[in-house]
């Protein structure tokens, strides 16, 4: 269960990381609330996972998936350049996170 609520966790910074951006400098009321909510929601849920998971494990994880989830949206819908590179080095956070869960 730790696991699935950290994965879940991550998809949801990711969210408030997106939202975060959209707000303009926390001029524009939507991606605001959008951001408060997800950004609590992210944290309960670390810090539930914190619970079973080792702390450097639980934080690497759900910074990864954020990362990755938030780059590849803002590659998929042109914010960020795409490039072989990128894309590569994105591969490259998925992979120490796979390695990180495998390996607990």
């Amino acid at each position: 269960m730790s696991w699935f609520v950290l994965i879940l966790s991550g998809v949801l910074e990711a969210v408030w990381a997106t939202a975060l951006g959209r707000a303009e400098g926390f001029t524009r009321v939507g991606p605001i609330v959008v951001f408060a909510v997800a950004l609590l929601a992210s944290m309960l849920g670390l810090g539930f996972a914190m619970r079973d998971l080792p702390v450097g494990t639980a934080y690497a994880v759900w910074v990864g998936i954020g990362a990755v989830l938030t780059v590849g949206y803002a590659m998929a819908t042109g914010e960020e350049a795409v490039s072989i590179v990128r894309i590569l080095l994105v591969l490259g956070v998925v992979g120490c996170v796979i390695g990180l869960k495998l390996t607990h």
